[in-house]
């Protein structure tokens, strides 16, 4: 899959570096063509000649050289990927503030194609609260994270630090390319993002919920071929083309929209944060402050998973979202049970990194076989593609 691919290769200052040039090699093997970037702290552990020789490209350092400049901006455009491996947790920092000073960060902020990084950096380092900003913050620019992986590091200790080795890279990018069309001809439903449920004109009752997860899990089901229909609840995210989009503000709307969809459709993931209760009534004006306490009557929201899940035909795929707090899968499984979808995804808000207000989640996923899934804390597009894969895993199987 890697064969004619345009891989432009970022190298920053890492022990790790040392891998670069076995990296560069199984890319070339491959058939990609590779030309590399690197700051000039990673001269001091990979020469340029090394890699120059085995890429069969000049190594770029600097943004002029020999009276020249070095075209940034080209390179970012010339590239199918830009794979920085490693990354050190400096050029991390760079990446996430935008600072721009070397040649591979000018690249880095001019590139219009997919960036892929493989950090590397010592287990202390990587577990500090500052690094999981950043990582979640490039996350969030639409960034790809290769995890690292667990064994000896270069401070003589063994944990989480170390960059995925060159033959893990070469695989994650191999699948990257390869041409997903599992989906194709699927309709798929698919619900994100927050409701709103109106007290009067200017008040609501709602939540966190930034609608990320569904977003991510949308895209990866359109990547993957599928006609894909977003019924989203207020939320600011750019959604890319290609995808149908409903925008809903309460949670009868989404009912409503849902129900019409779900007919036609294939594949049906419930992902959005939907109230439980909404106001009985709803004031035609703004309630005026006053010196006696607010009362709200609240009543049930209709059940859009339940009822789905009443309507569903043998050859259609539910999924539902659990987040919980306690007696997490007890109450995950009894979800999946009760509302009849035929696999559940769990977020426990006790887990770090997931739920509301993050780019990370972690997930638990449990299917109608009680069979249980489990997932490490990952961006929300890699948590996406976990998603899809045990969804068409699990269709595929049912059907």
């Amino acid at each position: 899959m890697l064969e004619g691919k345009k891989i432009l290769l970022g190298i920053t200052g890492s022990i790790a570096a040392y891998k670069s040039a076995v990296l560069t090699r199984l890319l070339v093997k491959a058939g990609a063509e590779v030309k590399i970037v690197m700051t000039s702290s990673a001269k001091d552990f990979v020469t340029p000649l090394s890699l120059s020789t085995l890429s069969k490209n000049p190594v770029l350092a600097d943004l002029a050289e020999n009276d020249s400049w070095t075209n940034h901006v080209i390179l970012g455009r010339w590239a199918d990927v830009m794979l920085i491996a490693p990354l050190s947790c400096n050029s991390l920092s760079k990446m996430a503030t935008g600072l721009c000073d070397n040649l591979l960060m000018a690249v880095y902020l001019s590139a219009t194609c997919p960036v892929v990084v493989a950090p590397a950096m010592d287990e202390d380092m990587w577990h500090h609260n500052t690094t999981k900003k950043n990582l979640e913050t490039i996350s969030s620019f639409g960034n790809h994270i290769i995890p690292v992986e667990n064994g000896e590091l270069a401070s003589g200790l063994t944990g989480d630090g170390r960059m995925a080795e060159p033959e893990t890279i070469l695989t994650w990018l191999t699948r990257f390319f390869s041409d997903k069309g599992e989906l194709k001809g699927k309709k798929i439903l698919v619900t994100a993002g927050p409701t709103y449920e109106p007290i009067d004109p200017v008040r609501f009752i709602g939540n966190h919920s930034s609608g990320k997860m569904g977003v991510a899990i949308a895209e990866e089901m359109k990547k993957r071929g599928g006609e894909v229909t977003l019924v989203l609840g207020p939320s600011g995210i750019n959604i890319q083309s290609g995808i149908k989009v409903i925008k809903i503000n309460s949670a009868a709307e989404m009912y409503t929209a849902c129900k019409k969809i779900f007919q036609q459709s294939d594949i049906a993931v419930m992902s959005a944060a939907v109230a439980d209760y909404t106001p009985v009534t709803v004031a035609g004006e703004k309630i005026k402050k006053t010196e006696d306490d607010l009362s709200l009557e609240l009543t049930r929201t209709k059940d859009i998973l339940k009822d789905l899940g009443e309507q569903k035909r043998n050859d259609q795929f539910l999924v539902g979202f659990a987040l919980e707090t306690n007696n997490e899968k007890a109450n995950a499984i009894k979800k999946l049970n009760s509302k009849n979808a035929d696999m559940i995804v769990l977020n426990s808000l006790n887990d770090a990194g997931a739920g509301f207000g993050y780019d990370t989640n972690k997930i638990t996923i449990f299917d109608r076989a009680g069979r249980e899934y489990s997932f490490d804390t990952k961006s929300k597009k890699e948590v996406a593609v976990d998603i899809v894969n045990t969804i068409i895993q699990l269709s595929d199987a049912k059907n």
